[in-house]
């Protein structure tokens, strides 16, 4: 984490027959309603799949001081 950007990560498996435009509707509905970006994808060799997606974890600062 660079910056000290803290980002939140969820994983999701998609198993083989989850065809190539279900996975991209499933990865887009998450990001627009969610806030979620698309972080990593691996392909593994029976044909499933594997997304990471982040979003950034915003902090609230105590701007008043007693």
């Amino acid at each position: 984490m660079r910056g000290g950007i803290e980002y939140e990560v969820q994983r999701i498996r998609l198993a083989r027959w989850v065809t190539r435009n279900q996975a991209r509707r499933i990865l887009t509905e998450q990001a627009q309603h969610n806030g979620w970006e698309l972080w990593r994808l691996r392909r593994y060799r029976d044909g499933s799949r594997e997304a990471w997606l982040r979003r950034k974890i915003i902090r609230a600062r105590l701007t008043v001081f007693v």
